[in-house]
C-alpha cells in the first residue's frame, strides 16, 4: 500500500483546529486549562479514539478527523496515547512551560515558537512531510483517501 503524503494546506488547517481548541480550553479555564491543552497537544492523536471507541477516530485528533488526514504509524500499530506524545512533545514543550506565570508565558511562547518553526522546517523539507516529532515516533501524516473510505462502507452494502 502506497502512502499518501498528506496535502499541506489540510494540515496547516487541522493544525489551526487542534490549537483553537486548546487555546479556548486555556482561556475558559486559567492554570488548569493550560495543563489540560498541554495534554491534549501531546496525546490529540490518540485520545479521541481511547474516550469513544470508534475505529473512525483511530489515529487522529479532532483537525486530523475533519481534514480527512491521518497518523499512520510504521510498525503497524495503532498509535496510542504513548506514540501521539512521542511525535507531539515537540509541539507541547511550550505549552507545558506557559503554565508558569508570567515569566513561563514569555519563556514558553519562544521555545513554542522555536520548536514550531523547526517543525515547520521539516514538514516542508522532507519528501514525506514528516516532522521531527515524526521522525522519533516512526509516524508519518498521510492523505485518507474518500474513495477508500466509500468503497469500505459500500462493500457490504453491493453484496445485499
Amino acid at each position: 500500500m502506497e502512502l499518501k503524503k498528506a496535502d499541506l494546506v489540510q494540515r496547516f488547517i487541522a493544525v489551526v483546529i487542534d490549537s483553537i481548541i486548546v487555546s479556548l480550553v486555556t482561556a475558559i479555564i486559567p492554570v488548569l486549562g493550560g495543563l489540560i491543552g498541554f495534554a491534549y497537544t501531546l496525546c490529540k492523536d490518540g485520545v479521541m479514539y481511547e474516550i469513544l471507541k470508534k475505529d473512525e477516530w483511530k489515529n487522529k485528533s479532532i483537525g486530523k478527523k475533519l481534514m480527512d488526514l491521518e497518523v499512520v504509524n510504521f510498525s503497524g500499530e495503532r498509535v496510542d496515547l504513548a506514540v501521539s506524545a512521542k511525535r507531539n512533545i515537540p509541539l507541547a514543550i511550550g505549552n507545558i512551560i506557559m503554565v508558569i506565570p508570567i515569566l513561563g508565558w514569555i519563556i514558553g511562547g519562544l521555545v513554542g515558537v522555536v520548536f514550531g518553526l523547526i517543525e515547520l522546517f521539516f514538514v516542508f523539507t522532507d519528501e514525506n512531510g514528516r516532522r521531527l516529532g515524526d521522525r522519533w515516533a516512526n509516524t508519518q501524516v498521510i492523505q485518507v483517501n474518500a474513495a477508500d473510505k466509500e468503497g469500505d462502507s459500500s462493500e457490504g452494502t453491493d453484496k445485499l
